[in-house]
Formats: C-alpha cells, sequence, structure tokens
C-alpha cells in the first residue's frame, strides 16, 4: 500500500539539490540549453517555484510511502490551481527512487494522487515529460494521460 505523506524540511533540502542537477541534465539532453550555465539556469527556475520552500502556497510535496516497508520510496510534488476550470493540479517533479522502479510504485503513486485530487475537488491533473523519457511515457498513458501539446525538432545535419 503506497500513500503520499508531507514532505519534512530534511528530505526536502535532500530533493532539492538533486532535482536541481536533475531538471538541468534533462534539458540539455533534450537540447533546450547548453551545458554551460544550466545548473544555474535550473536553479534559478527552482528559486522561482518554490520561494518559501515547502511553505510555497499552492504547492504540495509529497513523499511517495511504502506503507508495507514503512519507507519512503519516491517524491511527488504539483501546484494546485483553484482559478481553472475544472480545478487543476500540475505535476512538477514526480520520482520514484531507483531501487524501487519497475515494481508499480509509480502507478501507485499516481492513484494515489488522484485520491487527493478528488478530496481537494480537483478535476484535472496536468504534467510535463521530456519526449526522450519513454518509461514515464508508457506510465502516464497507461493511466489514461492525453498528449495535450506536442513539439518536435530536427537537428540539421552539416551544421
Amino acid at each position: 500500500m503506497v500513500k503520499l505523506s508531507p514532505l519534512n524540511e530534511a528530505d526536502f533540502q535532500k530533493h532539492l539539490a538533486f532535482v536541481i542537477d536533475d531538471y538541468a541534465r534533462d534539458h540539455v539532453a533534450a537540447g533546450n540549453w547548453p551545458p554551460e550555465g544550466a545548473r544555474e539556469r535550473s536553479k534559478q527556475e527552482f528559486d522561482k517555484l518554490l520561494p518559501q520552500g515547502l511553505a510555497t502556497p499552492g504547492h504540495y510535496l509529497f513523499s511517495v510511502y511504502d506503507e508495507t516497508l514503512r519507507q519512503n520510496v519516491g517524491l511527488l510534488w504539483f501546484e494546485y490551481d483553484e482559478r481553472r476550470l475544472p480545478p487543476s493540479a500540475f505535476i512538477y517533479d514526480f520520482l520514484i527512487d531507483e531501487a524501487y522502479r519497475r515494481q508499480g510504485y509509480g502507478r501507485l503513486a499516481l492513484l494515489a494522487l488522484e485520491d487527493k485530487a478528488r478530496e481537494m475537488g480537483i478535476g484535472k491533473i496536468g504534467l510535463h515529460v521530456f519526449g526522450h523519457n519513454y518509461a514515464a511515457r508508457a506510465l502516464y498513458e497507461q493511466l489514461g494521460y492525453e498528449v495535450t501539446d506536442l513539439r518536435m525538432s530536427k537537428m540539421v545535419e552539416g551544421v
């Protein structure tokens, strides 16, 4: 059984250090940012998104907690926007720890998020996934997430 439990400050700081680097790497891999300055750019984006850290209004950060193991196996962060119709959540970060991947935790965590969304009156959940993240895309599609926007690019040969 998996549940979402509020993230504590120590885990937040640990995850923030990881996710800043990870987000920079993803943008470099996707060809969006050059490697030089990518980490600083990533940090600036997180500083804007979470200016008050865990206390930033409208942002909810949870540990994905396995009640059987009595252990955190991942993290889920979303922003709640009640101004949208229907009220919506946008997942900013979703991560299952490496040792627990491919064991169903991602699916269970997203289903737990749907329960949380119903409790909060959230009618729609959105997210962004990098095109090169095939495993995540497959999971989201299996759970009924649909493509709402699609950006494509091609490298020009000889340049």
